[in-house]
């Protein structure tokens, strides 16, 4: 069932006083019987559609149920529908769906065009092309937690693999940065913590309740802080890894160095994180300065090659 046919079956609906299921099936050509679920899935959706039987008969949306024309601007309901369509990137759920037909049940005939133009001029997908995990079932049940204050406990991975057991008290998911996170108060480190869903396993709702604290919602601007720590470092690449550095910096840092090489103005922050991106690059990037950055490169390569032996 296709969510577009959905929304059009409720623009049509909206703009029209009634219309039969023959009608609405030769339109999106498919059968009626098509027609009865998806007219079935709206209703479920809060939308309030009923049928008429007889000649002239056909569906209709109560008329008690559309909002007036002015309650939202059309570029406050392309907002809110393009919000919630990138969403749809990030989560699924009945609960999403029926908030986006219900939105899209307050548009106008007249402006339906319109908004539908704007809606669909940006589209966001944060999910990554390959490799993804399906948190889902972790955040529904995160979700549930939340709002019933119920205790959280799950084994985390944290850096170099050091696995913990944690009860938590949640109370906030987070999308930072492409990533889910959860913010709560951790018994293990008597403190509130940032956890990142996909470092999350064996994740357990447990029965016990907890009286929520005074909580202090994250600070997840970092641009002063990064500020402080991240220095420039001056790299040459070779055009074969161009587009994997663009990850991490813009065009305008690059310099072209002859046909096949660029000298780049790298942003780089002195930890093993940052260490390992440029190690990524393998033969085809040489860190040309700081000297002391250049000789730590040395000495991770050689302690490589030294595991491998002679």
């Amino acid at each position: 069932m296709k969510i577009d046919r959905l929304v059009s079956i409720i623009m049509t609906l909206l703009d029209r006083e009634r219309i039969g299921a023959r009608e609405l099936a030769d339109t999106f050509e498919v059968s009626p019987r098509t027609i009865y679920r998806d007219i079935e899935a709206i209703n479920l959706a809060g939308i309030p559609i009923h049928s008429v039987s007889g000649v002239g008969g056909g569906f209709e949306i109560m008329p008690e149920y559309k909002l007036d024309n002015k309650v939202f601007s059309t570029a406050d309901l392309s907002a809110i529908l393009m919000g919630l369509s990138s969403l749809s990137n990030v989560v699924r759920g009945d609960e999403l769906i029926n908030a986006f037909e219900k939105v899209k049940s307050f548009i106008p005939a007249e402006k339906a065009r319109d908004i539908e133009i704007k809606a669909n001029q940006i589209s966001i997908d944060p999910s990554p092309w390959i490799g993804r995990r399906n948190i889902q079932p972790y955040w529904e049940m995160i979700k549930m937690a939340l709002q019933e204050h119920k205790l959280l406990c799950f084994e985390y991975t944290a850096h170099h693999g050091n696995r913990t057991l944690r009860t938590v008290e949640p109370y906030q998911l987070v999308w930072k940065g492409s990533h889910w996170y959860v913010q709560g108060y951790c018994y293990f480190r008597n403190d509130y913590r940032l956890f990142k869903l996909s470092r999350i396993s064996k994740l357990q709702m447990k029965q016990e309740a907890f009286i929520p604290r005074d909580y202090q919602k994250p600070i997840l601007d970092f641009d002063e802080i990064l500020e402080t720590m991240q220095t420039e470092i001056k790299i040459r690449i070779h055009k074969s890894v161009l587009d994997r550095v663009l990850e991490y910096c813009t065009y305008d840092r690059f310099v072209p160095d002859g046909d096949e090489y660029y000298i780049v103005k790298f942003p780089f922050i002195e930890n093993d994180y940052h260490y390992d991106i440029l190690l990524g690059f393998g033969d085809k990037c040489e860190c040309l300065e700081p000297v002391r950055i250049r000789t730590e490169i040395r000495r991770k390569i050689q302690d490589m090659a030294a595991v491998y032996g002679d």
